[in-house]
């Protein structure tokens, strides 16, 4: 590519980054608030982080898992914040690029329908480098196992080996939000960190030693 050729990925990220469509064209009510689309692409990562949409702290900071979940994810992935940034290896793409904003009880809302629609299917397409999906969340799973039927969150994780062997190209592996609400589920299914964790942390470790 020569210096005045067009960068696909810093296009795509580009339009991403200043996208109003929850804003200007909603479907039902606008976002409430100025949009902060966040999510970080990439064509040389080989690991994609598929969350749900960004929290009160990411929406201010614009880092994707800048927050007390973020730290979790990273224990879970057994890697600290420069490599966890690390673009070049690890890419971003929540199915929400803003923070939904809240519930009447405090809770945040379900990822804007939007971005998923808009953007979904030609940001991974730009991404042909990716080979690990790391599917956090139910809305993640759904649309990366192909509209999965919903099930719970506990089947399909418990479910791991399984879809992580009948997915390519790349493969699926789907993990709980690891938000402090799921404590509880966490400490009632400890298969997740003596059987699932040390898998997950062996794929991290062997796709972020270099980049082709």
């Amino acid at each position: 590519m020569s210096a005045t050729s067009p960068d696909p990925i810093a296009e795509l990220d580009l339009a991403i980054r200043t996208c109003r469509i929850c804003r200007d064209a909603p479907t039902g009510s606008p976002l409430p608030h100025e949009p902060r689309p966040v999510a970080h692409l990439s064509a040389t990562a080989r690991i994609l982080v598929a969350g749900q949409a960004p929290g009160t702290k990411v929406h201010a900071s614009g880092l994707p898992f800048d927050d007390a979940s973020g730290d979790r994810l990273r224990d879970w992935m057994g890697i600290g914040r420069d490599l966890f940034y690390d673009t070049r290896r690890i890419a971003f793409l929540p199915m929400g690029f803003c923070f939904p904003g809240q519930d009447a009880a405090g809770g945040d809302l379900p990822p804007r329908r939007e971005c998923a629609r808009a953007w979904r299917a030609r940001a991974m397409a730009a991404m042909p480098a990716v080979e690990l999906v790391l599917a956090v969340g139910q809305y993640a799973q759904v649309w990366h196992l192909g509209g999965l039927k919903p099930v719970g969150m506990t089947e399909t994780v418990a479910r791991w080996r399984e879809i992580m062997a009948g997915t390519a190209g790349p493969r699926i592996l789907p993990l709980p939000h690891p938000s402090w609400r799921n404590t509880g589920w966490l400490k009632r299914n400890p298969w997740f960190g003596t059987e699932l964790l040390p898998v997950l942390r062996a794929e991290i470790a062997r796709l972020t030693a270099s980049i082709e």
